[in-house]
């Protein structure tokens, strides 16, 4: 993940002779800003170095900032995503429900803050659009959720975690669904990701001062 205090030129230094030898096979950043990421490739095209081919980011349909410079930046750049947490720890598994104690013994029981809530009228929000769609395709909450994340164009593979091995079993079957647009629709119409917007700003030059 990031270094502040090491510059890029002295990492991406180290790290290009471990690829070159083959102790490596690809490189790739964690939890980088777009900016990072945009600072780091500059730098290995500037020194020829081996460049980043994939970063490791939050990314959900609980928490879709990812989408306002991350997943863009790795499109233009040919940078893969590997999303970590695309259960949002869990939240979008189908446990949690509006109006229910959160299961006994859920990491979100014990003092776990990540990912954090902000807003729990919006994560009730989107666990009910979930739970809708995975009744309509007579599949598991966490499996639409995975669905979700697996059919963007950009993602490269989805990471996760679980506790049992019947877990790990209904996950996979995530890859083999493919939800149709207009339940996408649906669900992004309630989960549209927030943007703050200036209401005197506006695209066209038309308009422009």
């Amino acid at each position: 993940e990031w270094d502040g205090q090491t510059p890029l030129e002295e990492t991406l230094s180290a790290l290009d002779p471990l690829v070159q030898s083959g102790k490596v096979r690809y490189l790739g950043a964690s939890n980088y800003s777009a900016w990072h990421l945009m600072k780091a490739l500059a730098v290995s095209d500037r020194r020829q170095l081996e460049r980043f081919v994939s970063h490791q980011i939050f990314y959900s349909l609980h928490a879709r900032e990812a989408e306002y410079e991350l997943i863009p930046a790795g499109i233009d750049q040919g940078v893969g995503v590997l999303v970590w947490s695309p259960l949002a720890g869990g939240l979008l598994s189908g446990k949690y429900r509006r109006g229910a104690p959160f299961p006994a013994e859920s990491r979100h029981t014990l003092n776990w803050g990540d990912p954090p809530i902000f807003d729990l009228d919006r994560l009730y929000n989107t666990i009910d659009a979930v739970l809708e769609v995975s009744t309509t395709h007579g599949v598991s909450a966490s499996q639409v959720a995975l669905a979700w994340v697996l059919r963007n164009p950009n993602v490269s593979s989805a990471i996760v975690g679980a506790t049992r091995a019947e877990q790990v079993l209904e996950n996979v079957k995530a890859v083999d669904i493919e939800l149709e647009d207009d339940f996408v629709a649906a669900i992004e119409a309630v989960l549209e990701p927030q943007v703050m917007r200036d209401p005197s700003f506006t695209t066209s030059p038309a308009t422009r001062p």
